[in-house]
């Protein structure tokens, strides 16, 4: 059986409550923890049913909304929207600020970090600036950009904030960020084709209220600091080099670029020194990998066996 409660925690922006969830086994002290961030224009609420399997073998899992998701959104704040300054930094230090928690509350259990999505992209950055905290890390639906990519993004998104301000959403801004993806899987039924090929899920997403708005520009700036930031060989030699990764994406997942992305981040890892890097690609499957059926118990055995063999 699974306890779960929700609580509420101070961010690092100074001003905001963030809305967290926990997911304990009912009977008996779990055997280690994950941490989950979750995407872009989702909530850790989503991961429910991953959070149910893992309890069910021994592990409790604790998340929260990022700023400006889900129930971490003030009333009268903008969606989809981290802070006016350093909102990278801050959306990395609230990550540091649940672990401390977790810490708090439970000093003597492995921890593991799981980011999906944009959650990877900050996970990314917690372990440059954080290292040596974790018993290891889950990267899922992640990827590299090139260079010529950010800064063209960076001019596109610095103009529309120049215009209407970075609390604003910009279609073109949009389209540059996630248009392309549906692209590789027209003709399209959806604007979120591209999230999954079973379409019962892509249905429960564009349904939810608390997902698929429009990220906002000063978002969209952050990422691209924040990835930018993520690859720099300077950066990734911070990384604790004993800590071992496990990349987990669809081979149809756009942002990985098909799994070419994934594949140049883990040999990334492994040039910075990184020693125990594992990398997955689901035939098949796209970005939501938790979330496509059949083969959704296939990626939930691999974490859970991979988890295991790291306690």
């Amino acid at each position: 059986m699974t306890n779960r409660t929700d609580f509420t925690f101070p961010s690092s922006d100074g001003k905001t409550d963030l809305h967290g969830c926990a997911w304990e086994p009912s009977n008996g002290e779990p055997r280690a923890i994950v941490q989950i961030a979750h995407g872009v224009a989702e909530h850790i609420a989503r991961y429910d049913h991953f959070a149910h399997f893992l309890v069910e073998h021994g592990f409790a899992v604790v998340g929260h909304d990022h700023l400006g998701h889900g129930k971490s959104l003030p009333e009268g704040s903008t969606p989809i929207y981290f802070a006016d300054k350093n909102g990278w930094t801050c959306a990395v230090d609230d990550i540091a600020l649940l672990q401390a928690r977790i810490r708090r509350d439970a000093p003597h259990l492995p921890l593991f970090l799981m980011g999906h999505s944009m959650g990877s992209f900050l996970s990314r950055s917690f372990l440059i600036r954080y290292p040596r905290r974790l018993k290891g890390a889950i990267l899922m639906g992640t990827g590299w950009q090139s260079e010529a990519m950010i800064q063209g993004g960076l001019i596109v998104a610095g103009a529309a904030a120049i215009k209407n301000g970075r609390r604003s959403t910009s279609k073109l801004v949009n389209d540059l960020a996630f248009g392309g993806y549906n692209k590789a899987f027209a003709p399209n039924r959806t604007n979120s084709d591209w999230l999954s090929a079973d379409s019962a899920n892509v249905d429960r997403y564009l349904a939810d209220p608390m997902c698929g708005q429009d990220a906002t520009v000063g978002l969209f700036q952050d990422m691209l600091h924040g990835i930018r930031f993520n690859q720099q060989s300077k950066n990734l030699q911070r990384m604790d080099p004993n800590m071992p990764v496990l990349f987990v994406s669809g081979e149809q997942d756009p942002v990985g670029g098909m799994g070419k992305g994934v594949l140049r981040t883990r040999d990334a890892f492994q040039k910075s020194g990184v020693k125990d890097v594992k990398c997955i690609l689901y035939p098949g499957l796209r970005h939501e990998i938790l979330n496509e059926q059949p083969q959704q118990e296939i990626v939930y055995r691999d974490i859970l066996d991979w988890l295991q063999a790291h306690l």
